[in-house]
């Protein structure tokens, strides 16, 4: 079964990180109503677009993003 991208960026996840997807899963992991279970991208950007106010940039989720895609591959 596909990770879904929630999965994948909890192994980015450092609470001593600084880099900025350290800081986005360190984020993810306290938001109760992130989209965990899925792997769409729409749906994941529309969500973070909408309610994620620790996200300071959608640059950071694409970067994210790739890095989960090439993940997968």
């Amino acid at each position: 079964m596909r990770k879904s991208f929630y999965e994948y960026l909890m192994t980015e996840r450092n609470p001593n990180g600084y880099d900025e997807i350290s800081q986005f899963a360190n984020n993810a992991f306290f938001d109760t109503q992130f989209p965990k279970h899925e792997n769409n991208f729409e749906i994941i950007s529309k969500y973070l677009e909408e309610n994620a106010g620790y996200l300071p940039s959608m640059t950071i989720f694409d970067e994210a993003w790739q890095k989960y895609l090439a993940y997968l591959d």
